[in-house]
């Protein structure tokens, strides 16, 4: 077989479409809709294999074919499953039905329309192991540190220094969310700049990891913010990723391990707040207290002729028991914060929510403070102190 026809694209595609009781747990009825739609698709050779599943409150479509990324067909095809599963959800009753659907007309692609997708074509190796990791309550730049101690922090993955397939290093595709433009850094040579840019996950996102050696592709993110695609706040965004394994690219156990250290994320209660990203088994994924804290769910599979082998439920395993246990316990310390930081987000994450409707509010009763010149007036602009060009002369 040629390598064009092993040629396999892997689309994973999520949205809210409802959930019960709050945004807890997707019902297994719009689960079985988005289903039959996947099965009629499959059946009629549009995609080659399907996997429907959930976390939290989202519907999760994992797809293979051999259309590419981007197809409007198989765009088409994820939207009009989660059209279904919102009717259904409708019907039921289930709150927030239909959220992530931005639009009511589908225009050849679901980018900006409110569902997240994450998607690689790939030329099938001998054999195949990927892990699609879903999560819920947070938003893309979540992947950041578990991506870059997977692909760059050698006390992670020990394959950086011993295997001489990846001895080489990864390179970044970094995505700069509120300009709408990105970079590739490389790491190891470039892994000063590319931390510096990738410890602001508001704003700074990888987008993809790709083989310095030869380019291929390793991991991919779905990148999407609803709250600057709807502009207001309607529920955060929810990331979903693919990761290839072994042979040339990390061991499952390394791309597992930076998920073994619950580290803070931003999400949570109406997607305010910080906690900890909790790697929770299937049977887990739903979010009860505060809302939370956010779950992380990663499924392994062997790709085989675009067929899915598996789902394996990976962190269904008492070896993240402790991290789960500290887990809960990150959340205990910034719950107690209530409403204060650093438990809910600064103000610049803030700007979607009721936050400036209270500001607007109070503006008027604001007054001048006395003696704000000679104490309190900065010398130089916030901006001009980052850009680090104005001195300050007493």
């Amino acid at each position: 077989m040629s390598a064009e026809e092993r040629k396999v694209t892997i689309s994973v595609i999520k949205a809210d479409i409802g959930s019960i009781a709050g945004h807890h747990k997707v019902h297994p009825d719009t689960m079985a809709a988005a289903s039959r739609v996947l099965a009629e698709a499959k059946r009629k050779g549009l995609i080659i294999d399907y996997f429907v599943t959930h976390v939290g409150d989202d519907l999760q479509l994992i797809m293979t074919h051999r259309k590419g990324v981007d197809n409007p067909d198989i765009h088409g095809l994820a939207w009009d499953a989660f059209k279904k599963a919102a009717e259904v959800a409708k019907e039921l009753g289930l709150y927030a039905a239909g959220q992530d659907l931005l639009s009511d007309a589908f225009s050849g692609n679901v980018r900006g329309l409110g569902p997240g997708v994450a998607e690689m074509e790939i030329v099938e190796r001998k054999s195949e192991p990927i892990v699609i990791f879903m999560a819920d309550k947070t938003e893309p730049g979540a992947f950041n540190f578990p991506l870059f101690k997977i692909f760059a922090d050698p006390f992670n993955t020990a394959g950086l220094v011993i295997d001489p397939r990846m001895h080489d290093g990864f390179k970044f595709e970094v995505l700069d969310v509120m300009e709408g433009k990105y970079v590739i850094l490389n790491a190891p040579e470039e892994m000063y700049d590319l931390l510096a840019l990738i410890g602001t996950p508001g704003r700074y996102v990888i987008k993809r990891v790709f083989r310095k050696s030869d380019n291929e592709i390793g991991a991919v993110v779905s990148v999407e913010r609803l709250n600057l695609i709807a502009g207001r706040y309607v529920g955060k965004d929810d990331p979903v990723a693919i990761v290839r394994a072994q042979s040339g690219f990390p061991a499952l156990g390394e791309i597992l391990e930076p998920f073994s250290f619950p580290h803070l994320v931003a999400g949570w209660m109406r997607g305010s707040h910080w906690g900890p990203l909790m790697p929770v088994g299937l049977k887990d994924a739903k979010c009860t207290r505060f809302d939370g804290p956010p779950r992380i769910v990663g499924l392994g599979f062997n790709v085989t002729k675009g067929r899915l082998i598996g789902p394996v439920d990976l962190f269904d395993d008492p070896a993240f028991d402790e991290t789960r246990r500290l887990a809960q316990m990150i959340a205990d310390y910034m719950r107690r914060h209530g409403p204060f930081m650093p438990h809910r987000l600064g103000p610049e994450e803030m700007e979607y929510t009721t936050l400036p409707q209270v500001l607007e509010k109070l503006k008027n009763r604001f007054q001048e403070a006395k003696d704000y010149e000679k104490y309190i007036k900065p010398k130089v602009k916030h901006s001009e102190m980052l850009s680090g060009t104005e001195e300050v002369h007493d």
